[in-house]
């Protein structure tokens, strides 16, 4: 395999427990010895920048393996492993795919007014809303939730579906699926509220609201107890949070790429980060 060099270290440091702890988490790696060091291999510079974390943080190899995140097997058997080890965050993906399907992308009005934040009728090119409180009157209480699952074409729910499997599985690992069941619903209903509060009634819908919370979460619970599932690959906080404040600008809207929900961004992230506060700071004081 073609490899990329992850550590040089010494002779004489004893990197067994190290090693032993990539062969437990399953890293294809092999260690050669060069130049009088011992020089550490995997086959993708993706895998050498986890391996380098793990490395800082563990150099024995005394880790709970629980609270790593998953290390990408490689071909089709190592996508269904993914997919077994991360039921929660798969399932919320399938969920969201199957609700694209039958709204046909956010086009089958009739199928799509049963779920988002309000009910609505269509008269000429008009969209009239029911009175959100009257839905909830009638018992329907999803509505609260369910904008978080509709999108509005392949791209949207492309990169939606992209970020929530890659921060969806670092909670799931770290925390749980019910911590991140949780936090989904939590981080959806509130960024749903913020939408609905600051935007009025309106058609909104994707799961980007909880996209911004859950990288909130991770970020401030990373700064209060680090752990190596919520360190993040550099520059995207960065990206994320510029992509917010040009969504903010008014820019997007005038290059005409359609409405952004952006009171639902920035209503995720905050609840996010205020759930990242908590997680990390009873994590740190059982630390």
């Amino acid at each position: 395999m073609s490899s990329v060099v992850v550590l040089r270290r010494p002779l004489d440091e004893d990197l067994s427990g190290f090693v032993g702890l990539l062969r437990r988490l399953r890293v294809p790696h092999r260690v050669s010895e060069e130049g009088g060091e011992q020089v550490l291999w995997v086959p993708a510079e993706s895998l050498a920048e986890q391996v380098r974390g793990l490395y800082q943080n563990y150099p024995q190899g005394e880790v709970d393996e629980s609270l790593l995140p998953p290390v990408p097997p490689k071909g089709a058997g190592g996508v269904l492993r993914q997919l077994r080890a991360s039921p929660l965050t798969t399932a919320v993906l399938l969920l969201a795919v199957l609700v694209a399907a039958v709204t046909q992308l956010g086009e089958g009005f009739s199928v799509l007014r049963w779920l988002t934040f309000q009910d609505f009728r269509i008269e000429g090119d008009y969209l009239y809303f029911s009175p959100w409180l009257e839905n909830l009157q009638a018992g329907q209480w999803w509505r609260l939730f369910t904008p978080m699952l509709i999108h509005f074409g392949i791209l949207h729910l492309a990169m939606n579906g992209m970020w929530y499997w890659e921060l969806g599985r670092r909670i799931e690992v770290r925390q749980g699926g019910l911590m991140l069941l949780g936090l989904t619903l939590l981080i959806g209903l509130l960024s749903n509220l913020a939408q609905f509060w600051f935007g009025g009634p309106s058609l909104f819908g994707g799961l980007s609201g909880v996209l911004y919370g859950l990288l909130g979460h991770c970020w401030i619970f990373q700064l209060l107890a680090p752990t190596p599932a919520y360190r993040l690959p550099r520059g995207v906080l960065v990206m994320m949070l510029i992509w917010l404040l040009v969504c903010l600008s008014g820019v997007v809207d005038l290059l005409g790429f359609g409405s952004i929900a952006n009171a639902a961004h920035v209503g995720g992230l905050l609840a996010g980060c205020a759930t990242g506060l908590l997680g990390g700071a009873l994590a740190r004081l059982r630390r």
